[in-house]
């Protein structure tokens, strides 16, 4: 998976702002409806300068957009933003699964066994490294 920068410090503010509870509660709130900040303000036990910090995370992020009206600032959900990071957790997984699917192709694999190559040429007498004997020197008197 190639990212741009751009894209990953996306992701990043994304996921960050996605990482906090009452962030997650409030994108919530706004995808089922519009909410002036002294609305939301009401709903956590919080000071409204809190809250008001919180949205502007999730506004930077682009997870909620806000709105003058007159002397509200009304907040709304972004559900393009909320597919964008299921898209970036799909490519993820996608890139993990495959991960696992090649260690699951090696271990199960007898002839390429990294463990059992690396042991392959040892002298179990002495723990030394030898040669198979058509490769062995002929030992000198």
């Amino acid at each position: 998976m190639v990212v741009r920068q751009e894209s990953a410090e996306r992701a990043d503010r994304i996921f960050h702002a996605l990482a906090d509870a009452t962030r997650r509660e409030i994108v919530a709130l706004t995808l089922a409806g519009e909410y002036s900040v002294s609305d939301l303000a009401r709903r956590f036990p919080m000071s409204f300068a809190a809250v008001q910090k919180h949205v502007a995370v999730l506004e930077q992020a682009g997870l909620v957009t806000k709105e003058r009206r007159g002397r509200e600032q009304r907040v709304r959900g972004s559900a393009g933003s909320l597919r964008e990071a299921h898209r970036l957790l799909d490519q993820l997984a996608d890139v993990w699964r495959g991960r696992i699917d090649r260690i699951g192709t090696i271990l199960a694999d007898p002839v390429s066994d990294p463990i059992a190559d690396a042991g392959a040429h040892l002298d179990p007498r002495d723990g030394k490294e030898h040669c198979h004997d058509r490769d062995r020197r002929p030992e000198e008197p």
